[in-house]
Formats: structure tokens, C-alpha cells, sequence
């Protein structure tokens, strides 16, 4: 599968996702590797086994070995600290903000890639996952290291256009069952 088989795919009432997703993977400003690594990292966190498959194909020829599996890994630790870190906020007592989480992330500090790419992954992966915490701290890195608001919204609206693809699948997928 393609990303053209998955736009295809997409019923007449989902047009502008349609049009975004084709829109969000062609005309980026982000680099090839960040682009294609937002992409990747964001299909596996909506978890919609076309949608994955469609973009992994995709990816596999514009993105290097270390730069796919770092992509993979930006969704496996954000998967882990979207819902602590989202948990902890929403209690909303901050005395667990003070608490060490305990959790292994050394993958943060030593993932394969540009710190930058990594840290823009995991952002759009918080997107994702609604992890606000994580949001604000992933951007806060990326603002810190240079990149600008254009780039990091660039991320967030292929991370809402790869999960409505997913969504609007998964819900075709659905009621077909019925």
C-alpha cells in the first residue's frame, strides 16, 4: 500500500483530509528526514495497521535505517511518557510534578538522529496523544534549539492529518461491520 492507496481510500465527505494529507507530505518545508520521521512516528501513535503500513512504505526509501528506527522509538517512549506525564498534570496536584518519574528514556538523550528530528517526533506524537505537558516541554527544546514556529506547526498539522486519516479509516472500517 501507498500513500496514494491511502488517499484514495479515503470516502468523498473526508476531502479536505484528503487534500491536507497530500498537502502535508508535498509541500513541507521541514528536511526530508523530518518530514518523513513526523510521518512515520505519527501513524505508528494513531495505531491504524493501513495507515502504518501505507507510510511505512512510503518512508522506507527517505529515510536512513537509524533515522526509521529512531522515528519508531520517538513513538514507543512518547507512548510511555504521554500518559505519565498527561496523568500527573491532570491530577493537578503538582507535588507529583516534584516526584522522579522512575521511568527509563535514555533514548531522549542518545537517539540515533539529530536531537532536533527526535525532539520534533516526539512532539508530534504528543500531539497525538494529547499530552500537554509534553507538548509544552518538546517545544520549548525545539524553540530552544532554533527552529521556528512555522517548522513546529508544520508538525502538529501532519501529526491532526495522518490521525484523521487513521480516524476516518478506522470509523469506514467500522461501519461496514454493521
Amino acid at each position: 500500500m501507498s500513500l496514494d492507496s491511502l488517499t484514495s481510500a479515503l470516502p468523498p465527505y473526508a476531502r479536505d483530509i484528503r487534500l491536507n494529507l497530500g498537502s502535508v507530505t508535498t509541500t513541507s518545508r521541514l528536511s526530508e528526514q523530518r518530514l518523513w520521521g513526523t510521518v512515520v512516528a505519527t501513524a505508528l501513535a494513531t495505531r491504524s495497521a493501513e495507515v502504518i503500513a501505507a507510510v511505512t512504505a512510503e518512508a522506507r526509501d527517505r529515510l536512513t535505517a537509524e533515522a526509521f528506527e529512531a522515528a519508531k522509538a520517538a513513538n514507543a517512549v512518547m507512548a510511555m511518557n504521554n500518559v505519565y506525564y498527561r496523568s500527573t498534570h491532570l491530577i493537578g496536584d503538582e507535588a507529583y510534578t516534584t516526584l522522579p518519574a522512575g521511568l527509563r528514556m535514555s533514548v531522549i538523550g542518545r537517539p540515533g538522529v539529530d536531537r532536533t528530528d527526535f525532539e520534533l517526533w516526539c512532539l508530534a506524537v504528543s500531539a497525538v496523544n494529547g499530552c500537554g505537558r509534553c507538548l509544552e516541554s518538546h517545544e520549548r527544546v525545539l524553540r530552544e534549539g532554533g527552529l521556528g514556529r512555522e517548522l513546529v506547526q508544520e508538525a502538529l498539522r501532519i501529526a491532526a492529518v495522518v490521525n484523521a486519516t487513521a480516524a476516518v479509516l478506522e470509523s469506514e472500517r467500522a461501519l461496514a461491520t454493521l
